[in-house]
């Protein structure tokens, strides 16, 4: 078992975590991206680093196959927004309802794919992780039944950052959020809300 700097669900392609890596380079990181374009480009943009491990894998409550949608490659430079690439989802219609008068999104620019579901104590095991120094988790709108399934008891992570906006749906707060701070609060952390998206919740012991 071994402790980890930095573990990111929903690292996209990595060229926004570089200064993130770059706080970590002397401990182990792992990024887990289940797109599979962003999946190459995450292992390009980062192949400098050699304390990174990879996996190509959708994060949930539940370990099984799943439907996964997002939005298609040659598809992104039509609707013209960079982080369209980003929006990937069990559910279709979350990806649907981004959809406004300056992004355009269809039904023929998304894409589906088979995938593995696994838990985040999954990870733990298949990764020996013993401790997290900061976790991150962008994975539009499966925040909930990530961290709902995190027992904090059983692993220590000093900071977690996750996206809060599509929580009790897309673009919607609600009571699982509710939840989910009640969690955190009950476990020693302290909840600060960095910007009109993110929570960063900290360990105060």
């Amino acid at each position: 078992m071994s402790n980890f700097g930095l573990v990111v669900i929903g690292a996209h392609t990595g060229e926004y975590l570089v200064d993130e890596i770059n706080l970590f380079k002397s401990k182990k990181i792992l990024l887990v991206e289940p797109v599979p374009y962003n999946f190459q480009k995450l292992i390009n943009n980062t192949k400098l680093f050699n304390n990174i491990m990879y996996c190509n894998k959708a994060v949930s409550d539940t370990n099984k196959t799943n439907k996964f949608y997002f939005v298609k490659e040659n598809s992104i430079k039509k609707l013209g927004k960079h982080w369209a690439s980003g929006i990937g989802s069990f559910n279709k219609n979350h990806i649907l309802d981004h959809r406004y008068k300056r992004f355009k999104i269809e039904e023929e620019d998304i894409e589906s794919i088979e995938i593995n579901s696994v838990t985040f104590n999954d990870l733990i095991k298949e990764y020996s992780i013993l401790s997290v120094e900061k976790l991150q988790i962008d994975v539009e709108g499966s925040e909930y039944n990530i961290m709902s399934s995190i027992n904090l008891d059983e692993i220590r992570i000093n900071k977690i950052l996750f996206e809060y906006k599509h929580f009790d749906g897309t673009f919607k707060e609600g009571k699982k959020l509710d939840e989910i701070k009640k969690k955190l609060l009950s476990n020693g952390y302290i909840l600060n809300k960095i910007d009109g998206e993110n929570i960063l919740a900290e360990k105060r012991i």
